[in-house]
């Protein structure tokens, strides 16, 4: 693309400036002052959704003493300290580019039994022989600790779950309710309510469901100060039961009438052993879900949830769309944390094989089922955005760089541990919402009307858009956004046919993607891009969905990296704008398109790990560095194979290369014929 559209396409972005916010575009819930910086065709903001300090169970058991207030120091840019593998506070952590919002989304079970175990001596529950083992710095004592936490709350079954024995001597509820407290104040106390408008703090934290370790996990997000007394839980649900959760937002929060406003954001329905996406039961279930779950967190450090293609099978799971290999956990469950020393201490970590995977376990299977219910009953429940996030339990939210990534578990995947116990693991995502300022209001608005985008940790600016008569003239416009708004509809939009009506009939839609490449940091630059394509599922007069990708700009190319240095081989593009009208259009089936944009290959973090510890994955003598390394680590703290992961041969394996396609996923595009359209 030459640099007159570049230019265009830049100015088309970030057009129409305006520090007059006096009347938003979105409803104001708070009392603030006006972002300085308000722009009626939007902004891209970067930010992370899901993020646990010591005030988790699981954070604080793997030597993590970082609090709320720190994790959004961090954010901000800001340099914390991590434990080291062997539980020495020594590892200094810092993001190369602060994020522009973040939740701190502890989990809402155990918050106060932790707060009891953790923060007051003087009370007895605090010597309770679980809280003690709890506490402690030895590796093996914490690992009992943690299955035992699991065991009883987050994996247990119960549709009546128990509290631990130690509320019995000590008041967990006024434990739970002063770190619930405190949540709320560090995301006051690190809101900037000034015109200036830099970082945005969002009240959450987690509903963690994981009846026999099968994911059904949500992160709770308040718009703003306003939130219930307390987190609804699974102690409130019982397992199996989110639906209730659902309901009881709706009476705590939204139907008090107090200003509360709030959703809930399901992940890793890669590991939910097919639960997370069930049929709904009945109206009510429909108009929650639809309510209170506009969106999906696509990917994070347990894996990404938009596919899936088995590369030694030859097959997906309802797909043939090979890039679908991308970050998959071999594994269908939470059992995959389950490694201690390089061996696997569960075979709930087993590979499940594509025949035995639930197809709804990928979000896009879930988003064409969604038509074919739609189709049978009249309503779509699973009209779903997507955003990126790190789930870190390190305190480190945004810490989705490759080249930076120090894990996300604590001392569990701290140094070498990383390589040895979580290969399969990833630095995780981000979110990107398009809104007008950097506000809780804005975000929140942009959230709900799924406005947004995910990553993969990189930071691309992509927009798109579908609507009736783009043209390609519209990527060399220095008013694409403005046009594009007044015209057709963003991402997270619907069409229906009879936006598509002109005087001699429907028309195709047409669809503008636009891309700019991650503009990097000082001392380390983007990736290029090497295409952008339209994902499009739709469902048959019979009932039978289908999917098809196409490539819009850019294309396959030859660039890689340099074996040695994993410096970047060969060129991509710096920005990919292109107009697409879908060639096989029926204007009777319902269907979805999103966007995914994908970068020239790139080194995994695992590459760059195991590059700096002296065992190079490309090299032929790979297995000699890797036992040579590992022997010295022996030396130290080490046990077991340390550093023989790095040396896995990708031709043997499913889903793992030394190399990635860094990308973003954009949140689908609905059409619905007209005569279903509803008003």
């Amino acid at each position: 693309m030459s640099k007159q559209i570049a230019s265009a396409t830049l100015l088309a972005l970030f057009a129409s400036l305006s520090i007059n916010a006096a009347e938003p575009a979105f409803e104001r819930t708070e009392e603030r002052v006006p972002c300085a910086n308000y722009t009626d065709t939007k902004q891209p903001f970067f930010g992370d959704l899901h993020v646990h300090t010591s005030y988790s169970f699981d954070s604080y058991v793997s030597s993590q003493r970082n609090d709320p207030w720190d994790a959004y120091s961090y954010a901000k840019g800001e340099t914390i300290t991590l434990s080291d593998a062997d539980a020495n506070q020594t590892v200094e952590a810092k993001i190369q580019r602060p994020l522009d919002f973040t939740a701190i989304t502890d989990h809402g079970e155990f918050l106060g039994q932790i707060g009891m175990c953790t923060s007051d001596a003087s009370k007895l529950g605090y010597w309770w022989p679980h809280c003690i083992m709890t506490r402690s710095e030895n590796y093996y004592a914490q690992l009992l600790a943690m299955g035992w936490w699991a065991d009883i709350g987050v994996a247990d079954t119960s549709a009546v779950k128990e509290k631990s024995f130690a509320c019995t001597l000590s008041d967990c509820d006024a434990s739970g309710k002063e770190f619930w407290n405190n949540i709320q104040q560090a995301s006051e106390d690190h809101y900037d309510r000034t015109e200036e408008c830099g970082f945005t703090t969002f009240v959450g934290y987690e509903y963690t469901d994981a009846p026999d370790f099968k994911n059904m996990h949500r992160v709770v997000i308040y718009r703003n100060e306003n939130v219930t007394d307390m987190p609804i839980t699974t102690y409130e649900t019982g397992s199996y039961n989110f639906p209730k959760l659902w309901s009881d937002l709706r009476e705590q929060c939204i139907d008090k009438d107090e200003g509360c406003d709030v959703m809930s954001i399901p992940h890793n329905s890669n590991l939910a052993g097919g639960l997370m996406f069930p049929d709904p039961k009945n109206q009510e279930e429909i108009d929650n879900r639809q309510f209170f779950e506009p969106l999906f967190e696509l990917t994070q450090h347990k894996g990404a949830s938009e596919c899936r293609y088995d590369r030694l099978a030859g097959k997906g799971l309802g797909t043939t769309d090979e890039l679908c290999d991308f970050e998959q956990i071999k594994a269908d469950n939470l059992g995959m944390l389950g490694s201690v020393h390089g061996e696997t201490q569960t075979d709930r970590a087993d590979s499940v094989p594509i025949e035995k995977f639930a197809p709804r376990n990928m979000i896009r299977n879930v988003l064409k089922d969604g038509l074919a219910l739609e189709q049978a009953n009249g309503e779509n429940p699973f009209k779903i955005g997507f955003i990126g996030s790190t789930d870190s339990h390190s305190a480190t939210p945004g810490s989705a760089e490759e080249n930076n990534y120090v894990g996300h578990l604590g001392r569990r995947d701290s140094g070498y541990r990383n390589l040895q116990d979580h290969f399969g693991s990833n630095p995780g995502g981000l979110a990107v919402v398009w809104a007008e300022e950097n506000s809780r209001d804005s975000l929140f608005s942009g959230m709900r009307n799924k406005e947004t985008y995910a990553t993969s940790g990189t930071r691309p600016i992509v927009r798109f858009f579908g609507g009736r008569d783009f043209t390609p003239a519209m990527c060399q416009s220095s008013s694409m956004v403005a046009d594009a708004y007044a015209t057709g509809v963003p991402m997270g939009g619907d069409l229906s046919s009879a936006d598509l009506k002109t005087a001699d009939g429907s028309k195709a839609p047409s669809f503008l993607v636009s891309a700019l490449k991650d503009a990097g940091s000082p001392g380390n630059p983007g990736i290029d891009l090497q295409r952008t394509q339209i994902i499009k599922g739709w469902v048959d007069a019979e009932g039978t969905t289908h999917e098809k990708v196409y490539d819009i700009a850019g294309g396959p190319n030859s660039a890689s990296v340099n074996p040695q240095t994993c410096a970047p081989v060969g060129q991509g593009y710096t920005d990919l704008c292109g107009v697409w009208t879908d060639p096989e259009f029926d204007q009777s089936q319902r269907a979805f398109y999103y966007v995914r944009v994908l970068e020239n290959p790139s080194c995994r973090w695992s590459t760059l790990q195991c590059q700096a510890a002296g065992v190079n994955p490309f090299s032929k003598d790979c297995s000699t560095q890797a036992a040579e390394q590992t022997a010295l680590a022996q030396e130290g703290s080490a046990f077991g194979d340390v550093y023989g992961s790095c040396c896995i041969n990708p031709k043997d394996e499913p889903f793992y290369s030394p190399t990635i396609q860094e990308r973003a996923w954009t949140s689908p595009i609905w059409y619905t014929p007209e005569s279903d359209a509803k008003d």
